[in-house]
């Protein structure tokens, strides 16, 4: 049994085999080359029966990452000699803004994320009202689609026909709605569509180390902790349904046979042990005798434990345990201000704008990029790094403290601003006025003097023609 439908105990249980990954042939649409397959490692259906809507942690630590990753919205970055320049948007961005009647750039961001979480790929590819897609799809309904992760086909090919050959590479994506069957005899069945590698976005931002192209989720290295946590939880719910009754240790006689006493066990383990089991009332025979082992929630340590497994899955999906209430980021040092702001740092860097990077390469395979720019993510409007604003502020005051040495230094002003912008000091060369500052100017040397006039002569100007002072007639 799949190890999440044991952590299922209440109603009907959706049944799923997991497809073989390599069982399908593509042989009618790969010629010259040998082709293989690549699909997703995970039992998708389980991660999302299993751990996504039975786990509370793993719940909260998606829903977190999803929260802030959809806040963003997409444009075009400018690049000027290699280095990133001004935002701009234009009506490419439409097909981003809105994916699909009513939907939204938050809405295709939320799910590249489940998808992501919970498969370790998210695959989107464009259709229209005629029932075509890739760059076929041109007409109207212009609009996004998601390919559900695990009905998906990465056919590799090799022209030196080694799967494992450096010159492998994806060279289609097969969609297969299970609900249309799978393949069979190597031709597809109604559904199938085969979508060349310019016409999907593939996002993957964890990649998968035994693979070539795939990606994987980040709750592959924590499924036991993610089993332990609902097992926790099953046995907390047991112990009050149950009275909380302890365990307990079972004597028998001497005399009791080695047969009767491995019968006895091998019944007791089937109807009593595990978390499913636990505190039901124990009916013996034969002269057994139980002594029960008082132990509690509070000698076993139970928030502890519970709170270590918490902060180990948050630990692998990049969130800090204060952002989702977990056990252990509500306590001790965690809560003071500056810790709790630099957690908030740690997650919006660390984690979310790697996520918002990967997506917007991902995503740009399905749009016309203009010329010199890129698909690029915008969060000037994000609550959530709101108080970055401070620190922008900061780095705006600096730059102009730096201008303004740069001007006064004799710099052209143009030039000083693009040497700070690009944090390249090389592009003031050749732009510099030719004026310094006085401080820079050399000191006045001593002039020489006048040599003496003779006696009698003044060196100074007489003030009108008649060599009188002005204002003065000849008879003063």
């Amino acid at each position: 049994m799949a190890w999440w439908k044991r952590l299922i105990p209440w109603g009907r249980q959706k049944g799923f085999t997991q497809p073989d990954f390599w069982s399908l042939d593509a042989a009618p649409f790969v010629t010259g080359s040998t082709a293989e397959k690549e699909r997703i490692e995970t039992d998708f259906e389980g991660y999302v029966e299993g751990a996504f809507k039975r786990n509370g942690p793993v719940f909260s630590c998606v829903v977190a990452r999803q929260m802030v990753f959809s806040e963003a919205r997409f444009q075009w970055r400018q690049y000027r000699n290699g280095r990133p320049g001004d935002l701009f948007g234009n009506a490419e961005l439409a097909l981003l803004e809105n994916p699909w009647p009513s939907g939204t750039t938050s809405e295709l961001l939320a799910r590249m994320e489940q998808d992501a979480s919970l498969a370790g790929n998210s695959f989107w590819t464009k259709t229209d009202d005629q029932g075509r897609f890739g760059n076929s799809a041109a007409g109207p309904g212009l609009r996004l689609a998601r390919l559900r992760p695990d009905w998906v086909s990465m056919i590799i090919g090799s022209q030196s026909g080694d799967y494992y050959a450096a010159d492998a590479k994806v060279i289609g994506f097969l969609y297969e709605p299970r609900m249309f069957g799978v393949m069979a005899s190597g031709t597809p069945l109604a559904g199938s569509v085969l979508l060349l590698p310019n016409e999907v976005a593939h996002y993957s931002p964890i990649p998968d180390p035994t693979a070539r192209f795939r990606g994987m989720s980040w709750m592959t290295p924590v499924l036991k902790e993610i089993e332990a946590d609902t097992a926790s939880t099953i046995h907390k719910k047991t112990f009050f349904d149950h009275a909380a009754v302890p365990n307990m240790v079972v004597r028998f006689d001497k005399e009791v046979s080695p047969e009767s006493f491995d019968g006895f066990v091998k019944k007791f383990k089937a109807g009593h042990q595990g978390a499913w089991n636990a505190y039901k009332t124990l009916f013996l025979q034969g002269g057994a005798d139980v002594t029960p082992l008082t132990h509690d929630f509070r000698q076993m340590d139970f928030s502890a434990t519970v709170g270590k497994g918490e902060a180990r899955v948050a630990s692998a999906a990049g969130v800090p345990p204060s952002w989702v209430g977990f056990s252990e980021g509500l306590q001790g040092s965690a809560l003071n201000a500056s810790n709790f702001a630099a957690n908030r740092r740690r997650f919006a860097d660390g984690t979310i704008r790697y996520l918002w990077r990967t997506a917007a390469a991902s995503l740009q395979n399905l749009v016309t990029v203009p010329a010199g720019a890129s698909l690029w993510f915008d969060t000037r409007d994000i609550a959530f790094l709101r108080e970055d604003s401070k620190d922008r502020a900061e780095i705006t005051r600096v730059q102009a403290n730096t201008i303004d040495s740069l001007i006064k230094a004799g710099f052209e002003p143009d030039a000083a601003v693009a040497a700070v912008l690009n944090e390249d000091i090389g592009l003031l060369i050749g732009h510099h006025t030719g004026l310094v500052s006085v401080q820079m100017q050399p000191p006045l040397e001593a002039q020489p003097k006048p040599p003496a006039l003779p006696a009698g002569q003044s060196d100074s100007p007489p003030d009108d023609e008649s060599g009188q002072p002005e204002g003065l007639d000849n008879g003063t």
